[in-house]
């Protein structure tokens, strides 16, 4: 009798060990998936989500999010007159997403090329008058004439006008690292 109490003893305390062992297993998997999770994962499956993002220069973005890409997030003022393009490399928090994530990959080749310069060239496309908000807090606004592989040119004139030559002030140069957003003016 004292042997089966034995094998019996020893057969939880192995069942027990196989149950820590698989969950221990659990919990490490876990962590790898959620490793692979960016910022980008978790905001394209918050799309119709309101949300506050933070961006370098205290720039603070409300809306609802639209659209993303690989490294930008497309915003949606309330009043749905003014979008706004948020650079994801100046993001310093972002409130309101929700708990879910897109699997890290799942995205197909094409998406994953729809970055910011492809999404800034469409911008150019259109003669959109826009204002970007810049990592050092200023602001700038105009018409995007060219976008290149790092960075982008604005004819700079009033907001609200359109790009003419007479009221282009200048062109800047404005690197792509230095760009927390843009903001879609009103027509």
């Amino acid at each position: 009798m004292r042997w089966e109490d034995l094998f019996t003893d020893l057969e939880g305390e192995l069942e027990a060990l196989e149950r820590a062992e698989l969950a221990g297993e659990v919990a490490d998997r876990t962590r790898r998936e959620q490793a692979r999770i960016g910022l980008g994962d978790r905001v394209r499956a918050s799309q119709g989500a309101d949300v506050t993002v933070r961006c370098l220069g205290g720039h603070v973005l409300t809306g609802r999010v639209r659209d993303s890409g690989p490294d930008w997030l497309l915003l949606v003022e309330q009043t749905g007159q003014r979008q706004l393009m948020v650079a994801l490399p100046a993001v310093v928090t972002v409130t309101g997403l929700g708990a879910a994530s897109d699997v890290p990959g799942r995205q197909g080749e094409v998406a994953r090329r729809l970055d910011l310069r492809w999404a800034l060239r469409g911008l150019t496309r259109s003669r959109t008058g826009v204002r970007l908000l810049l990592g050092d807090a200023s602001t700038l606004t105009g018409t995007l004439d060219r976008v290149g592989s790092d960075h982008l040119e604005l004819a700079e004139h009033p907001a609200g006008e359109p790009r003419r030559a007479r009221a282009v002030r200048g062109v800047a140069m404005v690197p792509l690292a230095a760009l927390c957003a843009v903001v879609s003016e009103p027509d």
